[in-house]
């Protein structure tokens, strides 16, 4: 575990040349190291307040004017004494700032170790700290609220909850062994049966959730496929609301993979146009078909085109979705008529569209949203989207189903204590009631530096 000893420092906003740029300082000596290289004397300052001044080296050189900003012991982000400096964003600047501060004893800040300090400080909570990096990380609207909500401890609450309801009935187990030559049963075995399958159904469904939360956080693939002229490249165009593929009225006019990205309420879709798949293509063209199959095995949602005006290109392409969906049960694959302005095609499964003029793209883009978000309400319900939670989750949930196996089966109580621990070992986990130095060493080193 990093020591918490050191006065660390780091550039916390991005490399390069710009208006504004902060430096950042954590630990005991930060208002004592900033002091000796400040114009002003900040002895007596209050937390929270900003001063205007110049920085200079060892040597007297004035390197900057800046605005530094202090926060007092307990009262900043680390929980330790902090402070903010803000400098004009020159590489050279940041960097003679930097080796200033090395001078006065200060070290570079290694990765995530802020955020680091923050949680063993109590500042927050590990899931709580993992949060921090996926806010920064988050590049649509549905990500960015699964991560704010777990960074204001929403989900951290939940769990505690969860753990509180474990600890009480593994406490009365244990107290039962204690009298266990009286034969006296403190824990009402009816209850205990029903909290935990009460808890183990609230598990599954977060775990159940990481599907939709790991396809918010890194976006969903989707693969449009189909024949020649089906209208692929039109229904990209169209779904973008911009020219980005060609379009033309001869076959394999698409020969690679055109990858663009798409934001429906909330939701990143990366839309993958695909070449058009048939037998007897030429060499360019088959390559980009080989590579139009393979986008199939990576894409989570396959929109499948067929041509409205033809009743043998709906019935081929039902049956491909038909033997799609065997092959890839866990995949969302939909039946998309297009063309349904020159033709109206009969009813049946799937989505039908034109393309070109626009028709039935909103139910289309209701069906997507649909396909990722599934029974889950984004608005209301807790979404798991780090892997590491989802592994504690599913670990929990075996613990439990052993425990409720156990009440079942009347096995004794010192077993149904021991999965039900277990079970509260695996949830800690998550908030880093329970942690080691390997577990928290992982986590932090894939922060970025300064944070």
């Amino acid at each position: 575990m990093i020591g918490n000893q050191d006065t660390i420092c780091a550039l916390a906003t991005p490399n390069g040349v710009g208006a504004i740029g902060m430096i950042r300082l954590s630990g005991d000596k930060s208002w004592e190291v900033v002091s000796t290289i400040f114009s002003k004397s900040l002895e007596g300052c209050s937390s929270h307040t900003v001063h205007f001044g110049t920085l200079k080296n060892d040597s007297g050189e004035i390197i900057d004017e800046v605005l530094v900003t202090l926060f007092k012991n307990g009262k900043s982000f680390t929980g330790e004494e902090s402070i903010e400096i803000s400098c004009h964003a020159s590489p050279y600047i940041q960097q003679k700032i930097i080796a200033a501060l090395f001078e006065q004893g200060c070290r570079l800040a290694k990765p995530g170790e802020f955020t680091q300090r923050a949680f063993l400080n109590g500042k927050m909570d590990l899931s709580q700290a993992e949060a921090v990096a996926d806010l920064i990380a988050s590049q649509s609207k549905s990500a960015h609220d699964i991560a704010l909500k777990q960074l204001r401890g929403g989900f951290s609450n939940e769990l505690k909850d969860v753990r509180e309801k474990l600890i009480n009935f593994a406490s009365l187990i244990e107290l039962e062994l204690d009298f266990g030559e009286e034969d006296v049963e403190f824990a009402d075995r009816t209850a205990l049966k029903k909290m935990v399958s009460d808890v183990l159904r609230y598990i599954q469904r977060l775990s159940k959730s990481f599907e939709l939360g790991n396809a918010i956080k890194n976006g969903v693939p989707v693969a449009i496929v189909g024949a020649p002229n089906t209208g692929k490249s039109t229904l990209l165009n169209q779904l973008l609301g911009e020219e980005r593929a060609i379009v033309s009225d001869i076959e394999g006019t698409t020969r690679d993979v055109i990858e663009e990205v798409l934001n429906i309420e909330g939701i990143t879709f990366r839309l993958i146009d695909t070449a058009g798949i048939r037998d007897g293509a030429e060499d360019i063209e088959a390559m980009g078909i080989e590579r139009s199959k393979e986008k199939i095995e990576q894409a989570s949602i396959v929109l499948c085109l067929a041509d409205g005006t033809s009743a043998s290109s709906v019935e081929e392409v039902t049956n491909w979705v038909s033997e799609l969906n065997k092959q890839y049960p866990d995949k969302k694959i939909t039946t998309v008529i297009n063309k349904i302005d020159l033709a109206a095609p009969e009813a049946g499964d799937g989505v039908q569209i034109s393309a070109k003029a626009g028709e039935g793209i909103d139910e289309l883009k209701e069906w997507l949203v649909k396909a990722v978000t599934g029974d889950f309400n984004l608005a209301d319900e807790t979404i798991v989207s780090n892997a590491r939670h989802h592994e504690a989750l599913v670990n929990t949930a075996g613990a439990l189903e052993k425990a409720k196996s156990g009440l079942e089966e009347g096995v004794t109580g010192d077993f149904v204590a021991m999965d039900i621990r277990q079970a509260m070992f695996h949830l800690g986990s998550i908030t880093g009631d329970i942690s080691t130095d390997d577990l928290l060493g992982n986590i932090f080193s894939k922060f970025c530096i300064g944070k």
